[in-house]
């Protein structure tokens, strides 16, 4: 999208004007940005990409068969509020959360790692921005509830310490 100059006359788009959109279309797709703007010769030029994020809605959790005892049903029902629990660290933000400080290296931290206050244990990506996630406690890494990548939201469960 551009926003032309109030003057008509140079209001007109010429053949390298339209290269250019063409080039920074290009380049928006080969850096996976979402938006660039420029401006040259008085002339302001924006151009972006609309991103959509598909939500998986949660797969609903089924009702224990008639022949189980009630207290079968109990973890499936305790492991959907793991929020509450004592040693649940939450998101502070909405963002995609990722378990290495880049593509390819060791994570941060596995199941069964001990970890001290402060320690790193994952990151959040928010608006173009890498936000260490530390640890609130001591402990041992009993549970990774987010997925490598998965978009998080403010307040949902990533790790259980214990």
């Amino acid at each position: 999208m551009a926003r032309q100059p109030d003057d008509k006359a140079a209001a007109k788009f010429s053949s390298e004007d339209s290269a250019l959109v063409r080039e920074l279309a290009l380049l928006l797709d080969e850096t996976s940005l979402t938006e660039i703007e420029i401006e040259r010769a008085g002339l302001r030029l924006r151009v972006a990409r609309n991103i959509s994020v598909a939500a998986t809605m949660p797969m609903p959790i089924a009702a224990a068969p008639a022949g189980l005892p009630v207290a079968a049903a109990a973890p499936a029902a305790a492991a959907a509020d793991l929020s509450k629990h004592p040693g649940a660290v939450t998101s502070p933000m909405v963002g995609t959360a990722y378990w290495a400080p880049e593509p390819g290296a060791k994570p941060f931290i596995e199941v069964g790692t001990k970890v001290s206050v402060g320690q790193t244990l994952l990151i959040i990506e928010a608006m173009k921005t890498m936000n260490q996630i530390p640890s609130s406690r001591a402990g041992t890494v009993t549970q990774i509830l987010v997925e490598d990548g998965q978009p998080v939201e403010f307040g949902e469960p990533l790790v259980i310490i214990e």
